[in-house]
């Protein structure tokens, strides 16, 4: 697997949707990317992950110095991330910041009787979530998101929280939704960070063409 970038300390990978960020449990499940990356670069190590549906962009370590650093640029939230996705509906307006951004507070608990399935619950972690409409069409909008916190499933669960799931969600949309798409339209698309040994603004973008109109996306394949 050849990096979007990589340097001594750092990778930035490009993940397809549908594979794993991380071996699962059971021989089918052991086909990932942190192993394809391993096979050709043996001290890389997981920093983050997104979901096996998820496609976009990932970041891994080199080494476990590296590790550390990165693992603690993603505690103290200076690691910031922003998502493509298409979801159902329209999403009503709320208030929003200067910069046209709507907020979702929600927090996430595991269903451990249906896990993985993840919930809203107040006895869930503190969860947070910005968004904003870049495109409206009939029965999609495409949204730009913003996690602030990092929850499992985080984004999933909070549109669908607002009653709009994401398009070809196999979790969290009901069976017309999922249907719409033959892939979870999220995709992370922006990945910024400060060097984690020189300081240095490190900036990445993978852009995908999707649409809020059908078929919403040309290139399903691996983006």
């Amino acid at each position: 697997m050849t990096p979007v970038f990589e340097d001594a300390h750092l990778l930035v990978l490009a993940k397809p949707s549908g594979l794993l960020s991380v071996p699962g449990r059971g021989p089918d499940k052991q086909d990932c990317l942190s192993k394809r990356v391993q096979d050709r670069y043996p001290e890389a190590l997981v920093v983050h992950r997104l979901d096996q549906d998820t496609s976009g962009l990932i970041l891994m370590a080199r080494g476990i110095e590296a590790q550390r650093r990165l693992s603690r640029l993603f505690e103290t939230r200076q690691v910031h991330k922003r998502y493509l996705a298409v979801v159902h509906g329209q999403p009503e307006p709320t208030a929003v910041n200067e910069a046209g951004w709507h907020t979702v507070d929600g927090p996430i608990l595991l269903d451990w009787e249906r896990r993985p399935i993840h919930i809203i619950s107040p006895e869930g972690k503190p969860s947070r979530s910005h968004w904003r409409v870049l495109q409206s069409g009939d029965t999609a909008t495409l949204l730009e998101l913003e996690p602030v916190t990092g929850r499992t499933h985080q984004l999933r669960v909070h549109m669908q929280s607002l009653g709009h799931p994401m398009l070809g969600d196999s979790l969290y949309a009901p069976p017309e939704v999922r249907a719409l798409s033959p892939r979870l339209m999220l995709h992370a698309r922006d990945l910024g960070f400060p060097h984690p040994f020189t300081g240095e603004a490190m900036a990445f973008s993978l852009p995908v063409d999707w649409s809020a109109h059908a078929p919403y996306s040309a290139l399903f394949g691996a983006t």
